[in-house]
């Protein structure tokens, strides 16, 4: 599936989503499991195939500048016995971009979801 320039994937718009609904609920950064169990919890798990698709998904959002990311200290890791996490921050572009695909809420894609005809 060949895709315009700077147009992002659903996958891409719910991992923006979600970053913006852990940082309301007072997350400001989340680490990629964190993604992923949220995208699950939250019901998005049909465009969650794999982690590798997730991994993929934020490479692509933080090369186009989407998204922030840094590394933990190691000490943090080490302290855990758990190998390092990398952290993901939605930034302003991220945030412009979300709004410009037209949001992604949830709520309104549950309520298409029970509208829609089985």
């Amino acid at each position: 599936m060949r895709r315009r320039p700077g147009s992002l994937v659903p996958l891409e718009l719910a991992i923006l989503d979600t970053l913006v609904q852990l940082r309301r609920r007072g997350t400001p950064e989340a680490h990629g499991f964190l993604i992923a169990s949220e995208l699950r919890t939250l019901g998005d798990q049909r465009r969650l195939t794999a982690y590798g698709t997730l991994y993929k998904a934020l490479d692509r959002l933080a090369d186009s500048g989407a998204l922030e990311r840094h590394w933990e200290e190691p000490e943090v890791a080490a302290q855990d016995s758990r190998p390092r996490r990398r952290y993901h921050r939605i930034t302003p572009t991220g945030e412009a971009a979300l709004a410009e695909a037209g949001g992604f809420r949830r709520a309104d894609r549950k309520a298409e979801r029970r509208a829609a005809p089985s």
